[in-house]
């Protein structure tokens, strides 16, 4: 059995049934996506747009049989690449802002599809990192009308607000308050990268800040506050190889492990 096989059948051991096992394959070869699906794996984490759009390519002609494969966007991802990727994707993981919210629901429209998305939210310290603050999250799923009193002085407009620049003008004006904003995206739930530090304090900290937001938009949602997501906002992904037993005590249902599986990246 290679290294990599190995490393998938001890992780898959290990981690709980409910929890997803995202492979980060990215700079990896071709060759090391192959070990791991003979080994079981199906989730796999890309995020360079012209990295995943070769690999979908060579495994289709190798074998049909990787079509099962899903792909999952994780990296920062510019409006102007998402040909290359949003075809090819069960999920994009990194949503950070309204103008890429906006566009991926401009391309689904266009293209007749709806793409699952999580939302990134910004957790760690470092300024580095990209992702909404729990302000914008909760302006973006909620709308005005039905919000609690006083809710609107804490955080803004819900559901009609973005950073200036955002949204385009044109797609700006189609916006409604009275329903979906986005129909041909589906919010799945929250993403979040913690501080890079070995104090697990810290860690942990960040984490259970992802896990309060998530709660949170639940309960705003069970009362009928959150037009924009429904039943399946179900997904707290955080957690990387240095980080995923943390995540997982913590109530990550999805985990990103790359460097554990594949190694130092090629």
């Amino acid at each position: 059995m290679s290294v990599v096989a190995d490393q998938i059948r001890r992780l898959k051991e290990e981690l709980p049934a409910d929890v997803t096992l995202v492979a980060v394959s990215k700079f990896h070869p071709v060759e090391s996506v192959v070990e791991a699906y003979g080994a079981g794996q199906r989730v796999f984490g890309e995020s360079r747009p012209q990295e995943l759009f070769a690999k979908v390519h060579a495994l289709q002609s190798r074998d049909s049989a990787y079509s099962d494969i899903e792909w999952h966007f994780i990296g920062h991802l510019q409006t102007n690449k998402l040909k290359l990727v949003l075809p090819y994707v069960s999920m994009v993981e990194s949503v950070d802002s309204v103008h890429l919210l906006e566009s991926i629901d401009r391309w689904g429209r266009d293209n007749g599809r709806v793409t699952d998305v999580l939302l990134e939210y910004h957790i760690a310290s470092e300024a580095t990192k990209q992702g909404f603050s729990r302000q914008e999250i909760l302006s973006l799923l909620t709308r005005r009308e039905d919000v609690p009193e006083g809710y609107a002085e804490v955080y803004g407009t819900p559901g009609c607000t973005s950073r200036q620049g955002d949204v385009p003008q044109r797609h700006a004006q189609d916006a409604s308050c009275d329903g979906r904003r986005f129909p041909n995206v589906r919010i799945r739930g929250l993403m979040g990268m913690a501080t890079f530090t070995s104090d697990e304090s810290v860690v942990r900290a960040d984490f259970g800040r992802l896990m309060s937001l998530y709660n949170e938009i639940v309960a705003l949602r069970d009362r009928g506050l959150c037009p924009e997501i429904g039943s399946g906002f179900d997904i707290r992904s955080f957690g990387m190889t240095h980080d995923y037993r943390i995540a997982v005590e913590m109530g990550a249902d999805m985990v990103r492990i790359g460097t554990l599986i594949f190694g130092e990246r090629v």
